[in-house]
């Protein structure tokens, strides 16, 4: 009986073996669920659909998106690192990950180490930008303004601690002036505002702000990167007013620390392949998207680097943290 029982033992435990190795090649075998942390209509809701698409191509199987919006998109960050790792849940991060490094004295998670990363997206550029019937027609002439009045323009962001916000904080501290900064939860929020009234200057991505500009809406001051963006050249950066400004967001996929490396491998390839596609470019490159996917090792280089970077901007500046 002793024998018998430590052959079907053993039976059992080969079994569960080849079960969990069938369950490894296989993934994956239902759903995965791609989470982000902004509001439905962002930029981040945006990239993350047509990511969701090209990844659900190569992995057979629907990749739902979900919107966590809240502080400046921890909130979908916590959410990703308390769950399986799996591979059943990933995360879109932007730079606003980085950026809330800095500007939070505390995070629920490491920005790095809690973190498996899959791939990066690519680069985007945000637009400084004011209503079209706004007395600012220059960056010149929003910084006069403000210092004329100090406190008394308002700019609006996707949330504090979000790039966006650190944009605008960094233009107030290097330009010698104060506005005041409204945080929105990402959306469509900040640019309905914009248009009604409720706040002077709206600091977003190019996926929000330059479809406002082509309707002649609202009027792009400058765009923040260091030197014209690829995709506006008709817009001048901020740089040639504020000497030294350079702010560009990234985005990218990760899933939760732990995930095993057989599926991180497939995830990486299927992202790439993904990216690579004619269709799923142009739609990129369409709201500005400069499309770079890497390896994990490079997407972890990056977030540790942009990390090291806002610390240093946000004492730098003087930025309050929060």
């Amino acid at each position: 009986m002793r024998a018998i029982s430590t052959i079907v033992t053993s039976a059992l435990l080969a079994g569960l073996v080849v079960s969990a190795a069938h369950a490894q090649q296989t993934y994956p075998s239902r759903p995965v669920t791609l989470t982000h942390g902004f509001a439905a209509g962002g930029n981040a809701d945006v990239v993350s659909r047509i990511a969701g698409e090209a990844l659900s191509r190569h992995l057979g199987q629907p990749v739902v998106i979900e919107p966590r919006p809240g502080a400046g998109g921890n909130t979908a960050s916590q959410r990703l690192t308390s769950s399986p790792p799996d591979g059943y849940t990933l995360i879109t991060l932007t730079s606003a990950h980085a950026v809330s490094a800095g500007i939070y004295k505390t995070l629920p998670f490491d920005p790095v180490e809690s973190f498996q990363f899959i791939s990066n997206i690519g680069f985007q550029a945000l637009i400084v930008a004011v209503r079209a019937d706004s007395p600012y027609k220059t960056m010149a002439d929003l910084i006069a303004a403000a210092k004329r009045d100090p406190g008394k323009l308002t700019y609006s962001s996707v949330g504090v601690g979000s790039t966006q916000h650190l944009a605008g904080e960094l233009l107030c501290a290097m330009a010698g002036i104060k506005m005041t900064h409204i945080p929105y939860r990402g959306g469509s929020g900040p640019m309905t505002d914009l248009l009604g009234g409720q706040i002077d200057v709206n600091v977003d991505t190019i996926t929000v702000i330059e479809p406002q500009v082509s309707a002649g809406k609202v009027t792009a001051l400058g765009v923040t990167s260091g030197n014209p963006w690829w995709s506006l050249p008709g817009i001048t950066p901020v740089s040639a007013t504020v000497p030294g400004y350079d702010v560009k967001t990234w985005v990218s996929l990760a899933a939760p620390k732990g995930t095993p490396a057989d599926v991180v491998k497939k995830l990486n390839a299927d992202t790439r392949a993904g990216l690579a596609e004619k269709d799923i470019k142009e739609k990129l490159n369409k709201i500005g998207v400069d499309v770079q996917p890497g390896t994990p090792d490079e997407m972890k280089a990056l977030v540790t680097e942009q990390v090291a970077k806002w610390k240093k901007v946000v004492a730098d500046a003087g930025i309050p943290q929060q």
